[in-house]
């Protein structure tokens, strides 16, 4: 099977410090508008598989779309313990995304060693090498996050990957 980075950007999950959560999968044709995140990948999974990685966190976001509808943004003060407020957000960078610049491209490596023969195989793949990462490969990834949202910064919000 050929490499379906599309797969991997259609499953979501939590890293910190204290660990990772489960990896969820939206399924093919599921257009993530900010109901479907709402009520199924942050009421229904995501979130309440983030409290059960740690009490306390921060919950990261960009500038999509489903992330900045304002009814999202509603639920996001109510249940999140740190809420960033959306001005704050990053823009929609895999550069600010700790999963985006270090794990995804890790677990391609480990998952595309051997041929795939379909989408189900390549889906119980990915949880394995998700389940198996290392925490210090994530430790690694989260404190580099600061030093690129500082470049970031620097850049006034423009390119800033040549610099870290």
């Amino acid at each position: 099977m050929k490499s379906d980075v599309s797969t991997f950007r259609s499953s979501t999950g939590g890293v910190s410090a204290f660990g990772r959560t489960n990896l969820h999968f939206v399924d093919p044709g599921i257009k993530v508008n900010g109901q479907y995140y709402r009520d199924i990948l942050h009421t229904g999974d995501l979130r309440p598989d983030i409290k059960q990685c740690c009490d306390y966190f921060t919950f990261q976001q960009d500038g999509a779309p489903a992330h900045r509808a304002s009814e999202t943004v509603k639920l996001l003060k109510v249940k999140t313990p740190d809420f960033i407020p959306p001005n704050l957000w990053p823009p929609i960078s895999v550069n600010l995304n700790p999963v985006e610049y270090k794990i995804w491209g890790l677990l391609q490596e480990r998952v595309y060693k051997t041929s795939i023969k379909d989408v189900g195989q390549l889906r119980c793949r990915i949880a394995e090498e998700w389940d198996k990462l290392d925490q210090r490969i994530i430790d690694k990834a989260v404190a580099e996050w600061r030093k690129r949202l500082r470049a970031c910064v620097a850049a006034g919000g423009g390119q800033f990957e040549h610099k870290v």
